[in-house]
């Protein structure tokens, strides 16, 4: 299925919109992970355990969207946004949405 984050798919008419789909993933955070993520932020460098589970969550949240996207009988999911927040007591999860257009191709 064709995810883009553009209104339009160069090439492609838009023959159905189909509606609006979203797919959230949220996840817990580590212990130990915010304890070397805090030693990183201090020596400096990039945080690879925080950076994976951003990864990880982003593509649960696409991949549920095109799913309910693939469901109603879309074959592209246009004009996708994708946002990040903090949720939980202290902001101790992270919760990322991916919304977009479910549409038919021509």
């Amino acid at each position: 299925m064709l995810v883009t984050t553009t209104n339009t798919v160069e090439g492609r008419r838009i023959l159905e919109y189909k509606g609006l789909v979203a797919g959230e993933a949220i996840l817990g955070a580590n212990l130990f992970r915010d304890l070397f993520a805090s030693i990183r932020d201090i020596v400096g460098g990039r945080s690879g355990s925080y950076e994976k589970v951003l990864n990880d969550a982003r593509q649960t949240a696409i991949a549920e969207m095109t799913d309910k996207a693939h469901r109603i009988g879309a074959d592209a999911v246009i004009g996708v946004d994708i946002d990040y927040e903090t949720v939980g007591t202290n902001g101790s999860m992270l919760m990322v949405t991916a919304c977009g257009t479910a549409v038919k191709l021509g």
